[in-house]
This record gives C-alpha cells, sequence and structure tokens, in this order.
C-alpha cells in the first residue's frame, strides 16, 4: 500500500545559510520505525530533485520518534542571497510531507490506515 506521510508524520522545517533542515516526527510511537526504515537520505534527496544540490544527511531521533534531515545546497545560496521564493525552507517540511512511502498491507491494516 502506498501513504502519503501526511497521515503518519508531521513536519517542521527551516534554514541555516543555505542548508534546509526538515524535522519528520511520526505520529504514534510505533509509526517511528517505519520512518526510519523507508525514509532514507536518498529517497529525501530523489524526493527533491532539483531543488537540493548537494548531499542529504539524517539524523535518528528515536527519543523523540523523530527523523531529522540536512538538505545542503537547497537555498540557492541561503535567506539574504537567494531569489527563491522560500529562501528560508520553510515550506520544505509541506513537500517532505507529501512524499509516499511502500507499507505491506498488513503493517497499514494494523495502524489502522485504511485506503482513500
Amino acid at each position: 500500500m502506498r501513504v502519503q506521510l501526511t497521515r503518519i508524520a508531521h513536519a517542521r522545517s527551516g534554514d541555516k545559510g543555505d542548508t534546509a533542515n526538515i524535522g519528520l516526527i511520526a505520529l504514534r510511537e510505533e509509526i517511528y520505525p517505519i520512518l526510519v526504515r523507508e525514509v532514507t537520505a536518498a529517497r529525501v534527496k530523489q524526493h527533491f530533485t532539483g531543488i537540493c544540490k548537494g548531499d542529504v544527511e539524517r539524523f535518528e531521533l528515536p527519543n523523540l520518534g523523530a527523523l531529522n534531515f540536512l538538505l545542503h545546497e537547497s537555498l540557492g545560496g541561503g535567506g539574504t542571497l537567494s531569489l527563491m521564493t522560500d529562501a528560508q525552507g520553510k515550506t520544505f517540511s509541506t513537500a517532505l510531507l507529501r512524499m509516499e512511502i511502500d507499507m505491506p498491507d498488513e503493517e497499514a491494516q494494523r495502524l489502522e490506515l485504511s485506503q482513500d
């Protein structure tokens, strides 16, 4: 089953210079291992193709049930240098939440995620 991250997580984002910072937080404790398994740095890099020109780093925060991503070279130089509409990366969290992941049907049923 394909599940959009909006159904299982929430997110916050911001910036530091030319690096966007996205925190992805599981809505429930049992969802965190799914995020760890499915939302890799490589998948996030692919999701932000054309926007993220540098590396993507992922940090696991199990005590918070969260992942933190740094998207290097993503903001056109940063807040004061960039001509981008969102030079501070505030909408990057919403963009990440639109990513879809694969989840076995049994796992989705156990988490009570039905198809819409």
